[in-house]
């Protein structure tokens, strides 16, 4: 806030301490500017996510006012009085969340037991057996998604899932249907989740804050909480170009759950690929230990190979055996054929960095210029454009530059498949 002009700061009091917020802050961030936690179940703070004020769960009190106030709608004023701790406020938000968890399997049986709910629930003190249910209909669970368990006895119609889908991921498959006592979720026309349009980006199961949508890898088969990481590894996608930011979550050296993570590229979305795709990290036929080809199995017995059990043409070997192995190989082949007869060639799934060690590998130990990269044939189209039209041949600006653009014209591309978060 130190280089925010004058003009755009106001002064206001918050739980009795003057502060200064910038204008246009609603309460909420203000609060936790200012590490003040307000409960929050139908308010995501992640970018593309607007304040919906229907779940009542963030009320807090406003000095000179009748009636509390939506924290995460209402924007500070200049003299604004807040109390977020006031004993008005706190039965307010108590009551609420008690009235939520009268609908609510109990915490035991609960399907999160750790979801945001049940630990605003515990921070507010909330009585989970105060209020008696409300007759309904028993929902049934729904695992007919190959990725994401539906639980609708945990859903509170806070309408996140409806806006991550709809707003963020812009995919438009969940919405609400019926009114009043009898307003629920469904996908598509009231289809099977595994049934309807979804692309399982999960941008539902990472807003979802009661456990009513849930990654299948961390449950057990009644659809409980069964697997809790013990440490999250932050990391960058290993798919497509676009670079997205990811938090890899890890139990037992295994990794159990993605959630997406702030980033210029992705803004904390991702696709289908980046949110569910690593289960090849664990495959059994991953190779984890270096393998050298045996020397009774010649090159011609390949087509008999069987990825399940390479030890039949490959014997194991250390890191060192080869390395050396691979080393005295190109060393070889440059000693009786030179060295034009060796070559590299880059991955576009490797970084920058990693991309430019390859060539500076081949240029200084192979002593060749022959070193080549997959996206100089890929781009090659777009080079000649980009040479023609701006006189450089590089891009100029990342894709999110889009959203200041009067026209985007997308020629032999197909984002929404190729690149889903680009795409959003």
């Amino acid at each position: 806030m130190s280089n925010t002009p004058k003009d755009q700061l106001v002064n206001c009091v918050l739980d009795g301490k003057p502060i200064t917020a910038e204008k246009g802050q609603t309460i909420w961030q203000v609060a936790a500017a200012h590490e003040t936690e307000i409960p929050h179940l139908c308010y995501r703070d992640e970018q593309g996510y607007r304040p919906d004020g229907n779940c009542r769960a963030c009320m807090v009190e406003i000095s000179g006012e009748r009636v509390l106030a939506a924290s995460c709608q209402r924007v500070v004023t200049e003299g604004m009085d807040i109390s977020t701790s006031s004993e008005r406020a706190k039965t307010a938000r108590k009551n609420v969340l008690e009235l939520l968890l009268a609908d609510q399997p109990s915490q035991q049986d609960a399907h999160d037991p750790q979801s945001p709910l049940w630990r605003f629930a515990t921070s507010e003190q909330a009585d989970a057996n105060r209020f008696s249910a409300r007759a309904q209909p028993s929902a049934k669970p729904d695992s007919t998604h190959p990725a994401i368990a539906v639980n609708m006895d945990a859903c509170i119609q806070c309408n996140l899932c409806v806006r991550a889908c709809r707003e963020v991921q812009v995919n438009d498959v969940i919405g609400l249907a019926g009114r009043g006592a009898d307003a629920h979720i469904v996908f598509d026309f009231g289809d099977d989740m595994g049934a309807s349009t979804c692309v399982g980006c999960g941008e539902c199961v990472q807003a979802c804050p009661t456990g009513a949508l849930m990654p299948k890898t961390v449950l057990d088969n009644d659809q409980k909480l069964a697997i809790t990481p013990d440490r999250n590894v932050d990391s960058v996608c290993p798919y497509c170009g676009v670079g997205c930011q990811l938090t890899f979550h890890v139990a037992d050296e295994k990794i159990v759950s993605v959630s997406g993570r702030q980033g210029p590229a992705n803004q904390g979305r991702l696709c289908v690929k980046g949110r569910y795709g690593f289960d090849y990290i664990h495959h059994p036929e991953r190779l984890t230990t270096p393998l050298i080809r045996r020397q009774d199995v010649p090159k011609s017995e390949a087509e008999n190979f069987d990825p399940a059990n390479p030890l039949t043409h490959f014997r194991e070997a250390s890191w060192e055996e080869a390395l050396d192995v691979a080393a005295n190989g190109f060393r070889a082949i440059k000693e009786t054929s030179g060295a034009s007869a060796l070559a590299g060639f880059g991955s576009a799934k490797g970084t920058n960095e990693e991309a430019y060690l390859v060539q500076k590998f081949v240029r200084t130990a192979f002593s060749t210029n022959n070193v080549d990269h997959c996206t100089r044939l890929c781009h090659a189209s777009s080079v000649a454009a980009l040479l023609e039209n701006i006189g450089s041949g590089a891009v100029t600006a990342s894709f999110s530059q889009c959203v200041h653009s009067e026209a985007i014209i997308v020629i032999g591309a197909n984002p929404t498949v190729n690149h889903p978060v680009a795409a959003t």
